[in-house]
């Protein structure tokens, strides 16, 4: 990386840490000790503006936002970093098999892959999350089964390349086994542009999770998510804007982050 890019790069990670650990901080501090319960309404309060009691407001039901805002951020984390997890496993498997082992297995593997990539993401998305059913770990597991083709692909073409390689030529003649070629010497070299891939994976995932909380197939209501805030907060767009803007923000915030930190471990370091 050039200076410049070593710079956004630490400027990104630092706004994406800070959400991450907005997150944990809602893992580890419990519900209703260091901030409001995010789940008990008071009417008496409903669609309040922001004020030293409720720093983002209230919503329909008089649930401090702020307080919702954090319980989310544990939904959106989730849902992103282990789908994309889950995505990346499937992926590096597949396209690990089928790069090293080649032949008809290859050509299998592959046609599988295309015939994923036919389906139109976000159908196959709402396709299974409706068989699944709602849920925080059903959309963890859907985010897994629909983004693992690009990485497939990528982890092939990477040992494609790398099984041809001096080394791996020299660990043959030295009579290595193919496990211990694979484990050894292909999958190290691999795994870098994979990284950097699983990182980009993880804001479709947050959109993809957002996507489904919108539309009520996401996390089971009263838990907050930040795609059932921007729902809740459709009817009161012109009175409450104060319930759309965070969650908004909070998502293109976090989306645009992990695309910045993947985009920039995408690029080929720069020598000196």
């Amino acid at each position: 990386m050039t200076r410049q890019s070593r710079e956004q790069f630490r400027q990104w990670t630092a706004g994406v840490l800070a959400l991450l650990l907005v997150g944990l901080w809602s893992f580890s501090l419990g519900e209703g000790r260091w901030y409001p319960d995010p789940n008990q309404p008071n009417l008496a309060v409903r669609l309040q503006p922001p004020s030293d009691a409720h720093a983002l407001g209230t919503d329909q039901l008089g649930r401090d936002v702020a307080a919702r805002m954090i319980s989310g951020a544990r939904v959106s984390l989730i849902a992103g970093v282990l789908g994309a997890g889950v995505a990346a496993l499937i992926g590096i498997v597949i396209g690990a098999v089928a790069g090293f082992a080649g032949g008809k297995v290859d050509a299998v593997l592959m046609r599988g892959v295309d015939a994923v990539l036919c389906f139109p993401s976000l159908l196959l998305i709402l396709s299974l999350a409706a068989l699944l059913g709602p849920g925080l770990w059903n959309i963890v597991l859907v985010i897994g089964l629909v983004n693992w083709t690009i990485t497939s692909r990528l982890m092939r073409a990477e040992l494609l390349s790398l099984r041809e390689s001096t080394y791996c030529e020299a660990a043959r003649t030295s009579g290595a086994s193919n496990g211990r070629i694979l484990r050894r010497h292909l999958l190290p070299n691999a795994l870098p542009p994979i990284l950097a891939q699983v990182v980009l994976t993880i804001p479709e995932a947050i959109i993809a999770e957002a996507s489904l909380s919108f539309l009520g197939l996401g996390v089971r209501p009263p838990q907050a998510s930040w795609g059932n805030l921007i729902a809740d907060a459709r009817p009161f767009l012109l009175e409450a804007w104060w319930m759309l803007i965070p969650p908004g923000v909070a998502i293109l915030v976090l989306t645009l982050g992990f695309v910045a930190i993947g985009r920039l471990l995408q690029r080929p370091p720069v020598p000196g």
